[in-house]
């Protein structure tokens, strides 16, 4: 959605028809929204602890495992790390989507404060460049989706390991 999109959206009533309050109403719902916006980014971080903390369990346990690898601990060693790759699949998914909710987020601040005296996030994201410039600001959301990314590659290389090659018919001795 375009800016002036965003902005017609939001201000759909006109100052006059409101009211006298108008002002204050508006100050008050944009503490609201930014606050609101502090307990996403709070989720966001809770949400990528847990998504650690189960993969770096996870990798323990087949670890562990794999130490004291059995005929019954084979089917955890190549059952584990395909939950892996699914964890790491639902993990990346989720940052995508809370990068997709922030950025809605920032639209809709963007705007409000197109129409308040000051532009504190409008300017703090000029100031550092937009995200474009990595010397200056790196948007967190660059660096944490390689996180999942760099799982997977483990759970693969642990799959890979564990799957028993020598009873997987070769089809090139046909």
């Amino acid at each position: 959605m375009e800016p002036d999109e965003v902005a017609k959206r939001l201000f759909g009533v006109a100052t006059t028809e409101y009211g006298d309050k108008y002002v204050e109403h508006v100050l008050e719902q944009y503490k609201l929204y930014v606050e609101g916006m502090d307990k996403v980014s709070d989720r966001r971080q809770k949400t990528n602890e847990f998504f650690l903390a189960l993969n770096t369990a996870l990798l323990g346990l087949l670890g562990f495992a794999d130490a004291k690898y059995t005929q019954r601990t084979s089917a955890l060693l190549i059952l584990g790390p395909l939950a892996g790759l699914l964890l790491c699949f639902f993990w990346f998914s989720v940052i995508k989507s809370y990068r997709g909710l922030n950025t809605g987020k920032f639209a809709v601040i963007h705007a409000v404060e197109r129409r308040l005296p000051l532009a504190l996030y409008a300017t703090e994201w000029d100031v550092i460049g937009r995200g474009s410039d990595g010397r200056r600001y790196r948007p967190i959301t660059h660096v944490e989706i390689w996180v999942p990314w760099i799982f997977f590659a483990v759970y693969l290389v642990v799959l890979a390991t564990n799957i028993p090659w020598h009873s997987v018919p070769c089809l090139c001795h046909r």
